[in-house]
């Protein structure tokens, strides 16, 4: 109830009296409340939303005020955006739906030393009884007003849409005094970072529910694209100083998973596996897949529902994409897997695919049976897979592959000279991938247990001068060149950093030119 609402809805009416109940105080500026009916849930509104209530009201002690109850209109308002008097925002804002009050409202909350003439006089304090009949969700998305969120409708579960997903929508959307501007009544699909129509959607569908239903009141900025994709994109129906209202309903959704990181190899679910667990290195996986071109034909297809395809992960027996892939589903998930010309070492590949810079592929992965556990093995089964995967980590990291070699080296070894080696073999990993922190991490490891080991040093100091962390990386090699005085690689990385630090040194004493020249 607007300041000025409320002066419109000013009638005679029925005395409330207060009731017998417990009061209790809201705040530390003399609100109070008593609970004539408790409320049916244990939610309350939260600022912004729009709240629907019956209300009667009086001066205390004086005339009556207005009454919804009486005209059987219940009023509306936005809570905490400066609608209604403070007494209320606060008020209304600790009741529950169903829940019937009285509140009891000083001026300070109220109209205060000014009134509002001629039925309110200076100083007066208010009583109101107040009945929340229901609310509807209002979120203010941006932060900033742009972009407006009423649900209409709850969605499922708790899950939201993220950057990569495909999402299939509906809307509705009218500029604010009513025109149709675009509809989608069939539904459109899209990535929810590439945006549709206008970024208001896009921002919007983030944080939504399956199955929900919202009203978007959006300003010009949110209303059109900005990099390049102008109003004209919707019938160049938005001017300068048009609002948009959108409806809109998120159908559903396919989860897109980036597999590398990188955007280079996708994975988009078709249907959800089983369960939690996934294939890890060394498992025999059953799938089917089939892989086609960019121009939809077909150039290789492996394994039936009667007999899939298997092979044993990170022994190359598929290409790298396919394969990191694979080991991120569950049992019996459906995908597509997009994958981009960089991930197709690791497995014989035709000039035709070659060409493609990028291959899509349909996997369902059927089953697949993990390796034995470390910890199920005997001491002898352990040294022998220590042993191994150290020679086939070897072997790949001299291939230059290095993903598959780091997955070789980070099993868990039980012998300590085993595990030091895998250790500083997956750090070498590390700086080829530009992984620094994990680099410096392993180095560190393998420190802690052989505190004099040089290799360490030299690859800690590596990675610290890759991040700049000069004096890290000066302690490493001063102890490592005491350590192996005549080390030729430890002595080039020290070079290294003294330039580094002459560098260093010449930029700040530029910064500190500059900052007395403009001093000056």
């Amino acid at each position: 109830m607007a300041t000025t609402s409320l002066k419109s809805h000013f009638e005679t009416a029925t005395e409330t009296k207060p009731p017998s109940s417990v009061e209790r105080e809201i705040g530390k500026q003399g609100l109070r409340k008593q609970i004539l009916r408790k409320g049916t849930s244990w939610q309350t509104p939260l600022l912004g939303d729009e709240v629907q209530v019956h209300f009667s009201g009086h001066i205390d002690g004086g005339a009556c005020l207005a009454s919804s109850r009486d005209t059987g209109t219940p009023f509306c308002f936005k809570l905490g955006q400066g609608e209604v008097i403070k007494g209320w925002d606060e008020g209304v804002a600790t009741m529950k739906k169903g829940e019937r009050a009285i509140f009891f409202i000083p001026p300070v909350l109220a109209y205060g030393d000014s009134g509002s003439p001629p039925l309110i006089p200076p100083n007066s304090s208010l009583v109101f009884d107040i009945e929340l009949l229901s609310w509807s969700t209002i979120r203010d998305i941006t932060g900033d007003g742009g972009i407006l969120k009423k649900i209409i409708k709850e969605g499922e579960g708790w899950a939201t849409p993220r950057d990569n997903d495909e999402v299939l929508v509906k809307y509705e959307a009218r500029l604010q005094n009513g025109p149709l501007v675009s509809e989608s009544n069939e539904g459109v699909e899209f990535r929810v970072f590439d945006g549709h129509l206008c970024p208001a959607i896009s921002k919007a569908v983030r944080t939504m529910r399956r199955g929900e239903k919202a009203e978007l009141v959006v300003k010009f900025s949110y209303g059109i694209e900005n990099d390049g994709y102008e109003a004209t994109n919707i019938e160049g129906a938005v001017s300068s100083v048009s609002n948009l209202t959108i409806q809109l309903e998120l159908l559903s959704w396919k989860s897109v998973v980036d597999v590398t990181g990188d955007q280079k190899v996708l994975k988009k679910i078709k249907k959800a596996g089983q369960g939690f667990d996934r294939p890890n290195e060394g498992s025999l996986v059953k799938v089917i897949y089939i892989g086609r071109l960019e121009d939809g034909a077909v150039f290789e297809t492996k394994g039936t529902n009667e007999e899939p395809f298997e092979f044993t992960t990170l022994e190359e027996n598929v290409n790298e994409g396919l394969e990191r892939a694979i080991m991120t589903m569950k049992k019996e998930e459906q995908a597509t897997v997009t994958i981009s010309a960089e991930y197709l070492c690791g497995h014989e590949v035709s000039e035709l695919v070659c060409a493609n810079s990028v291959l899509y592929y349909e996997v369902t992965l059927i089953d697949f049976t993990k390796e034995k556990p470390f910890w199920k093995m005997d001491t002898h089964e352990k040294i022998e897979a220590c042993e191994r995967k150290k020679h086939d980590g070897n072997l790949l990291f001299r291939a230059g592959k290095y993903w598959r070699a780091s997955k070789k080296y980070e099993k868990k070894h039980q012998a300590n000279g085993l595990r030091l080696s895998c250790y500083l073999n997956n750090a070498a990993c590390k700086l080829k991938l530009e992984d620094y922190s994990e680099a410096s991490s392993l180095c560190t490891k393998v420190l802690e247990l052989e505190p004099l080991n040089v290799k360490a040093l030299f690859r800690r100091s590596q990675a610290y001068l890759k991040t700049s962390e000069l004096e890290k990386d000066e302690a490493d090699i001063k102890r490592a060149l005491t350590i192996d005085p005549n080390n030729r690689d430890v002595k080039l990385v020290y070079m290294e950093l003294k330039e580094n630090q002459r560098e260093y040194a010449k930029y700040q004493a530029e910064i500190f030119g500059s900052m007395l020249s403009k001093m000056g």
